[in-house]
């Protein structure tokens, strides 16, 4: 099965990173993840970009986990299930710590993984059917990266109990009332709104970079978020390593994958 590709385009201040696989609906592995801190690291580099969006291609932003990387995880030593979960988290994390400002243009599913990817930008904005999905719970599979943190730094406690312990999900307009997202808008008018949101920080990049440091300083708590990593990664590598996850992994399905209704 084909890998996730990350495309990135940099036009007229604006950072675009491209989530391209649609054989896995958008789904991260450890490649992907490697392309998307690179992606990142060059973002950073470059002082003409002045602001970051990542989005998916077809119906899927990204649909969670790559389902050999969770197969993977369920025999491995705890040291080498802790370093593929890393692994696996470091793309999003990267992406969370750029430079510049960042949305997240969500024009389908966002699944586990998926949906934390999108947690880490700045902003949200979404097409009026997309997805936001917890996924982990409802398959038995303790959320990691951070997820509950994620979850309730967007949209509070409650929601976090709510998307992450309750396995609820959340569409469209429903994500804007509660927090998870700026706007819901028609699929067709998701990047054009994106880009009128960005504009003045694209036309703008030092002062686009100052207001992001001042950003993770005064609103953006990274510390709770670390703290949050290592709480859920070890029960996440437990809850992996359990008889039912083994069934819930079987026959190439991904539980962190979602049927989009």
């Amino acid at each position: 099965m084909a890998a996730t590709r990350i495309e990135m385009e940099t036009k007229d201040g604006v950072a675009w990173i491209t989530l391209d696989g649609p054989e896995t609906r958008n789904a991260l592995d450890a490649r992907a993840s490697e392309a998307l801190i690179a992606a990142c690291d060059r973002i950073d580099a470059d002082p003409e970009v002045g602001a970051a969006v990542i989005t998916g291609t077809g119906r899927a932003f990204c649909s969670g986990a790559d389902t050999d990387v969770l197969a993977s995880l369920r025999s491995a030593r705890a040291d080498e299930g802790y370093d593929g979960l890393d692994v696996l988290y470091a793309g999003f994390r990267r992406f969370a710590g750029l430079r510049v400002p960042t949305v997240a243009a969500v024009n389908g599913a966002a699944v586990g993984a998926g949906l934390n990817l999108a947690l880490a930008a700045d902003l949200r904005v979404m097409a009026q059917d997309a997805l936001l999905v917890s996924g982990f719970a409802a398959v038995g599979i303790h959320p990691g990266g951070g997820h509950l943190h994620l979850l309730g730094r967007a949209a509070g406690s409650t929601a976090a109990a709510a998307m992450g312990v309750f396995a609820r999900r959340v569409r469209g307009a429903e994500a804007v009332g509660l927090g998870l997202a700026w706007a819901a808008v028609p699929a067709v008018d998701l990047h054009p709104t994106v880009r009128e949101l960005i504009a003045h920080l694209a036309a703008d990049p030092e002062l686009a970079r100052a207001l992001k440091a001042d950003l993770r300083l005064t609103v953006l708590d990274g510390t709770a978020w670390e703290r949050s990593v290592e709480i859920e990664r070890a029960r996440q590598m437990w809850s992996l390593t359990r008889r039912n996850s083994d069934k819930s992994l079987q026959n190439g399905d991904n539980p962190l994958q979602s049927r989009e209704s």
